[in-house]
């Protein structure tokens, strides 16, 4: 790697990870470790991204390898803008129309991968399709447009864990197994893009997340949601995708509307149990009960509930429409049975 001024940590028998400011230095920076085959983590508007070059196989290795994750679970690719896209993957007229409507932003579109598609088979998963989105954060976009080149970014975590919505999530997982931080401060919409499948005679979510439904189906109409029959469990089409995903060491029990003692608390909404002061640790999602709030804090109050002697996190429901579908996602696989 490049030898780069900046501050660094070094786990031990590890790798050098640097701190980057998203500063043009500091975005210039990361460019050439992208460009060098190296791993960065980056801000976007949802959660902070692993990134590494997608055209080149070792670099995408090197994002499993740090993630520990399963080779069968595809990439998102990250591009800065519509027509380097269509270099990748095949846009339909509805795709084509989803993409001019919410892309810079939270909305991930499946497509057929295109004829010459330079992305590494291994990002693809086996896959002839392929997952692309254009992130709407501005030090996103200039680290894409300075790489010069797709960049897969899954969440800059260990596979399973919480996602990183700032910096220091990112190195509480990451530190000593990346070569740098971009440091662009805290994700503002806080729950991953939506997934949605855009091929020949299907259109559905895969998963919901950072752009709701209701505004999806504003230029596609009525879509459908999961995935499509026949697909094998054993094999997902699109990331984040597995049962058990997105988890804090501590057990999660959803749908809570009393406290046992000892417990933490995670709480939506002005009202509490009648118990809550049972719980060890209280933390509210949204004491308004505003879904985009909710959405913003999901992962970094996960993240404080779990940092302290592992009780079980009691969740009390949240309501399944808008937002509030992705976050009801998020903490049901949450609290899923572990592998």
């Amino acid at each position: 790697m490049n030898d780069l001024p900046s501050s660094h940590s070094v786990a031990p028998g590890g790798r050098r990870t640097l701190r980057l400011a998203a500063d043009p230095a500091g975005i210039g920076a990361a460019a050439a470790i992208l460009r060098d085959g190296g791993l960065v983590a980056f801000p976007t508007e949802t959660v902070y991204g692993l990134g590494a070059d997608a055209t080149s196989g070792p670099a995408v290795a090197g994002i499993y390898e740090a993630k520990g994750r399963p080779r069968f679970n595809p990439l998102i690719v990250h591009v800065a803008e519509l027509g380097a896209a269509r270099a990748i993957g095949r846009f339909d007229r509805r795709a084509l129309d989803l993409a001019k409507a919410f892309w810079p932003g939270p909305l991930t579109l499946v497509v057929p991968r295109e004829a010459g598609c330079p992305v590494s088979d291994l990002a693809l998963a086996g896959h002839d399709t392929v997952a692309i989105r254009v992130p709407a954060h501005p030090a996103a976009l200039a680290l894409l447009a300075a790489a010069g080149r797709p960049v897969c970014a899954p969440s800059a975590n260990r596979s399973g864990h919480v996602s990183p919505t700032d910096a220091a999530h990112v190195a509480a997982d990451l530190d000593g197994r990346i070569d740098a931080i971009l440091d662009g401060g805290p994700c503002p919409v806080g729950v991953e893009s939506t997934i949605l499948l855009c091929v020949p005679g299907d259109l559905r979510i895969l998963r919901p997340g950072g752009l709701d439904r209701a505004a999806i189906e504003t230029v596609a109409g009525p879509i459908a949601a999961g995935v499509p029959e026949g697909t094998s469990p054993d094999r997902a089409i699109a990331p984040g995708m597995l049962a058990s995903h997105y988890a804090p060491s501590s057990p999660v029990r959803l749908n809570a509307r009393s406290v046992a003692p000892g417990e933490h608390l995670l709480a939506f909404g002005p009202t509490l149990p009648s118990n809550a002061d049972a719980a060890a640790l209280i933390l509210n999602l949204s004491t308004a009960g505003d879904l985009t709030e909710a959405a913003a804090n999901l992962f970094g109050h996960l993240r404080r509930l779990d940092a302290g002697p592992h009780v079980t996190i009691a969740v009390m429901p949240v309501p399944d429409q808008g937002l509030g579908e992705a976050i009801n996602d998020r903490l049901a696989r949450a609290a899923a049975e572990r592998p």
